[in-house]
């Protein structure tokens, strides 16, 4: 998608009054016509054989910056938004006005936190004719930048001299966190039709939820799915049918401290997690729940109210992109107090985090405390894919086994705190990071047509 914000630039008269380059085929030519004088110095003098050959160059340059009169039109258009590891490209649209033909390259100015390709984008243009080319561009992390500016040659056919000019044409940018796992998977993307249809609202038998009717007992019914009173009153087993409760609270509290901060292949690991934590809140939003965020690190770093509505929307996902890792320790209890003083109703508190050592895990069980009482809780973990293949992988030498030896020790480490963060009724997501997305919907999903909340 392309943005109707396009960095202009006319290349006219303004350039065809510059000072030509030699360009690199100008010096191929220069060598030639020097070889050229030193045969001519045979027969004649030597003064006479270079006045020549330099004669013979300043005419063929001077021929060719004849050519390159003209206006040559550069647009470059710009993406209206940048997905985090998505690859992009910038486009460049060459307009030749000239009554020649133009051999055009141009090179974006590498910018912070983008890997724009290196190589000239090129293109040859006849007299009058327009061309299109385009430059890679893979973000590398999210948040705000600008593109600076770009770099045009302009040569003509015959390619002796050549035009160059640098163009300071900048460009705010913002890459956006990688949703892209909602268009990747089918389940998905048929959950969230369900969804936006009203056929989210599931049928429960004798589970918590909005009642919606009562029907007789079947052989398939759970016994304790009995309504006993209604069955008083009509004299036969009934069983109360609920459907799954809409318009209730989410709230992602997603931890921005130095455990989040590492990289997992070709993003952080809070990346991951905001690229979870908004697909989550996109699909409670399609089931009626209200959704709120709380970022925090040694202190809490912004808060979205639960909400509902495309101004809120808005602000949630203003609040998560731009949000960046801070190298100091969370303070769990200070932000689970704020979450607790500020919910005045049951909610599902979604939390990202690491157990990455045993300091992490005590802080986040005995904060954990604070909200289990009230509050149903859920962490979202990421599991490193370099402690599985370490694991996995037959030492073959000492520095192999010390590897493995702490793999082991940093998983048993894991394991227990989750053990023991379920053995107090919170559940917990625990996979691959490039599977918690997915991992995380399916939670949700589960929570809401089990009524867990």
């Amino acid at each position: 998608m392309l943005s109707a914000a396009k960095a202009r630039t006319a290349l006219g008269s303004r350039l065809a009054r510059g000072l030509p380059r030699i360009a690199p085929r100008g010096i191929a030519v220069l060598l030639v016509l020097a070889a050229a004088a030193y045969a001519l110095a045979r027969w004649l003098p030597w003064s006479t054989a270079i006045v020549i050959a330099l004669a013979a160059f300043v005419a063929v340059v001077a021929y060719d910056g004849l050519l390159l009169r003209g206006e040559v039109e550069i647009t470059r258009v710009v993406p209206a938004r940048f997905a985090l590891a998505r690859r992009d490209e910038l486009t460049y649209e060459i307009a030749n006005r000239a009554t020649t033909a133009r051999r055009v390259a141009i090179v974006e100015a590498q910018t912070d936190r983008l890997a724009i390709d290196l190589h000239e984008a090129q293109a040859t243009l006849p007299a009058r004719t327009r061309a299109t080319v385009t430059l890679g561009v893979i973000p590398l992390e999210r948040g705000r930048t600008a593109l600076r500016s770009y770099h045009a040659r302009i040569l003509s056919e015959l390619g002796i001299v050549e035009l160059r000019r640098n163009y300071r044409v900048p460009v705010a940018l913002r890459i956006m966190p990688d949703l892209s796992a909602l268009d990747r998977s089918g389940d998905l993307v048929a959950r969230t039709k369900l969804i936006e249809s009203g056929l989210r609202r599931l049928r429960r038998r004798g589970v918590g939820g909005e009642f919606e009717s009562l029907r007789e007992y079947t052989v398939d019914d759970a016994f304790r799915s009995i309504d006993w009173k209604a069955t008083a009153r009509r004299g036969k087993p009934m069983v109360a049918q609920y459907e799954v409760e809409r318009a209730q609270q989410i709230v992602v509290a997603i931890d921005a401290g130095r455990l989040m901060s590492p990289r997992l292949g070709d993003r952080r690991k809070l990346d991951y997690a905001v690229s979870a934590a908004l697909a989550m809140a996109a699909i409670a939003r399609l089931a009626a729940d209200r959704v709120g965020v709380v970022a925090f690190a040694a202190e809490v770093l912004g808060r979205v109210a639960p909400g509902s509505g495309a101004q809120h929307s808005a602000q949630l996902t203003d609040l998560l992109s731009d949000l960046e890792p801070r190298f100091e320790e969370s303070d769990y209890e200070r932000a689970f107090l704020e979450l607790e003083r500020t919910l005045r109703r049951r909610s599902l508190i979604v939390l990202f985090t690491d157990l990455f050592d045993p300091i992490a895990s005590s802080a986040v069980l005995g904060a954990a405390k604070l909200l289990t009482a009230r509050h149903l809780v859920l962490i979202v973990l990421m599991n490193d894919a370099a402690i599985g293949q370490a694991l996995r992988t037959t030492p073959r030498d000492t520095r192999d086994a010390y590897r493995a030896a702490v793999a082991a020790t940093l998983a048993d480490e894991r394991a227990r705190a989750v053990a023991t963060l379920r053995d107090r009724g919170i559940l917990v997501v625990d996979v691959p990071a490039a599977e918690l997305t997915v991992a995380l919907l399916d939670a949700y999903v589960d929570v809401k047509t089990r009524g867990l909340l």
